[in-house]
């Protein structure tokens, strides 16, 4: 009998683990010390979808993060389309990963880069600022996030 974990690696090449260790508060950073772009004590992004690196609602990171997922932002159709055809299905339900897909008014932490990519194509959606982690600003400018921020986000 397959495990759940060697099911994934087998058939999706997918290699995280999907037990809740790799998920536990010890072995993230702490989500108090974390800052968001605005130099402020960094805020969810979302529950529901649970995103995150860590899957704990927060765009935080570490070394581990190799996509830097780390831009809190607030799905489009227009985006989501954009990153499916760069080869990121961000829509379709994927029961294994506990992913239910993506729509539009979602907010997800999205890799800077291609946060980046999406300002290039014309189609980056808007981000929520105090979501959005302080190491954004590693990869992408803070008056393009400005210009981009959610609602009344810039506060």
């Amino acid at each position: 009998m397959r495990t759940l974990a060697r099911y994934a690696r087998e058939t999706v090449g997918w290699s995280r683990p999907l037990d809740a260790a790799h998920h536990t508060m010890s072995r993230h950073p702490d989500l108090r010390e974390a800052l968001n772009v605005l130099g402020q004590e960094l805020h969810a992004c979302s529950y529901d979808p649970l995103t995150g690196h860590f899957r704990d609602g927060c765009c935080n990171t570490d070394e581990r993060d190799r996509g830097l997922h780390v831009v809190c932002a607030v799905m489009t159709a227009e985006f989501l389309e954009y990153s499916l055809a760069q080869g990121n299905d961000l829509i379709t339900p994927r029961p294994l990963w506990r992913f239910k897909g993506l729509q539009p008014g979602k907010r997800w932490c999205l890799c800077a880069l291609r946060w980046k990519e999406a300002l290039g194509a014309g189609v980056a959606p808007k981000v929520v600022l105090q979501a959005t982690h302080i190491k954004t600003l590693e990869v992408v400018d803070l008056q393009d996030l400005i210009a981009h921020a959610h609602g009344a986000s810039t506060a």
